[in-house]
């Protein structure tokens, strides 16, 4: 138990009752979604092994409550989920991989090898546990230890069963943080082994610093590409397709794609819907003018979008456009209603009262619970009279269970949040209680015996009533979007008759080309997992039916154009790129035939459309900027190392022209080589490659991803 508070008491709202503790590890599965779909119960395979729908969604559910311990969260945004599932689908492919090459070489993480990471303390991971020194921060292997003991005896613990849950809960997250830490090491054993593979000589290390340190000055010329029109150049179908032959591996596609056509339908509010809510929020702003008491009860009856605080807070924590109008406005008068722009919304408030708090409370409390009401109210008047008669507040915790330590708590923990009424309780106690002064507080089915012990960061706060009406759609207004939209979706049937119909309908077809199947959101539209499935299973040239999404506010229907299967991209999508390049290499064999023979920069001057410039500081490691022509060129640098004083280059064929350069300086700095600092520099970039080598693993696995089916 005493492991328990020690952890309990870290965080500043998780002491405030047992069952709020309770709430960030059991509020609610993240990510309950995961359904049979066609019959089909896997959701990836990995060089044959199989990773089912149930095995994945236990990942998610796994890592999604270590995201809300670690992060103390309560719940989860449907992004933050996504990303929880593409980082759990990520790593378990990573770690398959790795498995497997790990099990070929030998490599292992042992049992002791484990452990002696646990008892160093110094894993970046075991710094997000709690199990942390309270004084320090750093990880205790004591705390650890002492709660895997009281872990390893809960089935014979008489103690309640909100503890019960709570270590049990805990025990899934050090489980969870063990397997971490084997397979985060297993991997960083695997790209050690190839990184230390990588070694520098000192010739590339001449090489490097060489690079790095010695700079030319340059005078050049060049004509732009610009200056050629494009329609002057010829180029063959069999130019292009013997170009992408030779550049096909660099338009190989990892996976499966699709191009489709969309029509995304965002409902708006109608000029009906504003006056009615601007109507709503004159009548509330009357009712708020003549209301003198229960104001949570009234501001929750409104709809408000900004939650009642029955006590004072900070400005930051209003809204910017109440904040605006404080000061001219006087306390128990209602300011509005008024629009506000950055919102799209209706609003009214009323100042209460003004007054001085602080922004920091430091206190401590024993929580007292029994089997009955009545032996729980004997029980905590027993320990409150105790206290007050002078025994000793944190003997008595101890002998309860508890460590009866003192915490800080800051009101940023408790502004602007949607509190119950027994939080607020809780919350006026901790303000308005006296330093040093005893209470026992009830709360719910816990007693709580109170002792606030300091309090600092006294700031003046207001507590103020507020109105906040967002200016929302009506049910009217929606059908009549949904009615003509359906009528729209029935009558185009075909992509064709989409595409040709939309504009007269007053619709935009939207097009996306190499949509992937794990990018959760078609068009970067919420909840289209429907429209998601749909394209993957369609025909080219289907129209989807009609999908409503977002947040209730939008509608959409979806074609599909063409699949792209896994494979070297369709020569007809990458035909103009080439094309382009072609045409860029047949104007850079034009200028630069031009040129030849050419022994001064004053003949390139001389030519149509011709530009000069000079650089300086130019090296070899980082390629060269040419300010009129605005392009980096690479290809310059490279020249300019080898380039002498004084002496004309031959043409250079570069990103956005043909060049002639002249170096009239060089400077080899005047920084001393130093062999070992520079193999050492190289060296360095050796985790990099094996990273790349982790990629390349992945590239050459049969990893197949179909977790669009249950998303």
């Amino acid at each position: 138990m005493a492991t328990l508070q020690s952890i309990r008491s870290k965080g500043p709202l998780l002491v405030i009752v047992i069952g709020l503790a309770l709430f960030a590890f059991i509020a609610g599965d993240a990510w309950k979604v995961l359904q049979p779909h066609q019959g089909r119960q896997d959701v990836g395979e990995v060089n044959g092994e199989k990773l089912s729908a149930q095995e994945y969604q236990q990942m998610v559910d796994e890592f999604s409550e270590v995201i809300k311990l670690t992060n103390g969260l309560n719940s989860l945004g449907e992004d933050d989920l996504n990303r929880i599932k593409d980082q759990v689908w990520n790593t378990y492919v990573t770690n398959q991989l790795i498995a497997n090459e790990a099990e070929k070489l030998g490599l292992k993480v042992t049992d002791k090898e484990l452990q002696a990471i646990i008892d160093e303390g110094t894993n970046p991971l075991l710094m997000q546990t709690p199990f942390r020194n309270p004084q320090t921060g750093a990880f205790d292997k004591d705390m650890l230890k002492k709660f895997l003991v009281e872990y390893a005896n809960l089935s014979s613990s008489q103690m309640p069963a909100q503890y019960v849950e709570y270590y049990q809960k805990m025990g899934n997250f050090w489980k969870f943080v063990e397997k971490t830490l084997k397979e985060s090491t297993l991997a960083s054993k695997y790209q050690n082994l190839i990184a230390k593979s990588l070694i520098s000589n000192p010739v590339a290390a001449e090489d490097a610093f060489k690079g790095r340190t010695a700079q030319s000055d340059l005078l050049l010329a060049g004509v732009p590409y610009a200056s050629i029109s494009d329609s002057t150049i010829t180029v063959s179908d069999s130019e292009i397709k013997d170009l992408y032959n030779e550049r096909k591996e660099s338009y190989k596609q990892p996976v499966e794609t699709r191009d489709i056509q969309f029509i995304d339908v965002h409902v708006v509010p109608s000029d009906a819907d504003r006056a009615a809510v601007l109507q709503e929020a004159t009548e509330y702003s009357n009712q708020l003018d003549k209301t003198t008491s229960d104001y949570a009860a009234f501001i929750r009856s409104t709809g408000s979008a900004v939650n009642y605080a029955d006590f004072a807070i900070n400005k930051t924590s209003l809204p910017q456009d109440v904040v605006a109008r404080l000061d001219s406005t006087s306390i128990n008068e209602v300011y509005g209603p008024y629009y506000n722009q950055s919102d799209d919304s209706y609003n009214a408030f009323k100042i209460l009262a003004k007054a001085t708090a602080p922004d920091s409370i430091q206190f401590r409390q024993i929580q007292v619970m029994a089997d009955t009401e009545d032996k729980r109210i004997a029980l905590a008047d027993s320990i409150f009279d105790a206290i007050k008669g002078g025994a000793d507040f944190a003997e008595i915790a101890k002998a309860y269970g508890q460590t009866g330590e003192a915490a800080w708590v800051d009101a940023r923990n408790w502004e602007g949040a949607a509190l119950d009424a027994e939080n607020t309780t809780y919350i006026k106690t901790l303000i308005n209680q006296p330093v040093n002064e005893l209470k026992n507080l009830q709360l719910g089915q816990v007693n709580l015996i109170l002792q606030v012990m300091n309090k600092k960061a006294m700031k003046p706060k207001y507590q103020v009533a507020i109105i906040k009406l967002p200016i929302e759609f009506s049910k009217e207004t929606y059908s009549d979007a949904y009615n003509k939209f359906s009528q729209f979706v029935a009558q185009n049937t075909t992509l064709e008759d989409m595409k040709k119909n939309a504009e007269e309908a007053g619709y935009t077809v939207i097009p996306r080309s190499d949509f992937r199947s794990d990018e959760h959101y078609v068009g970067g539209i919420r909840s289209t997992q429907d429209a998601l499935r749909w394209i993957f299973d369609a025909k080219e040239g289907e129209v989807s039916p009609l999908y409503e999404c977002g947040e209730n506010d939008h509608m959409m229907v979806v074609g599909l154009e063409a699949i792209n299967k896994k494979g070297y991209v369709n020569i007809n999508k990458v035909a103009n790129v080439l094309k382009a390049e072609i045409i860029r290499d047949k104007k850079a064999e034009q200028l630069m035939s031009q040129m030849q023979g050419f022994n001064s920069l004053d003949q390139v001057k001389g030519m149509n459309d011709a530009v000069s410039d000079s650089v300086k500081h130019v090296t070899f490691g980082a390629p060269a900027y040419i300010s009129v022509t605005h392009a980096s060129e690479p290809a310059i640098s490279a020249y300019a190392s080898k380039a002498e004083v004084n002496k004309i280059s031959a043409p250079i064929k570069g990103n956005a022209g043909v060049y002639m350069i002249q170096a009239y300086a060089k400077d080899n700095g005047t920084e001393e080589f130093d062999a070992k600092k520079e193999e050492t520099s190289l060296s360095s970039m050796a985790p990099r490659y094996a990273d790349q080598c982790i990629y390349e693993l992945r590239e050459k696995a049969k990893v197949t991803d179909q977790r669009y089916l249950y998303f």
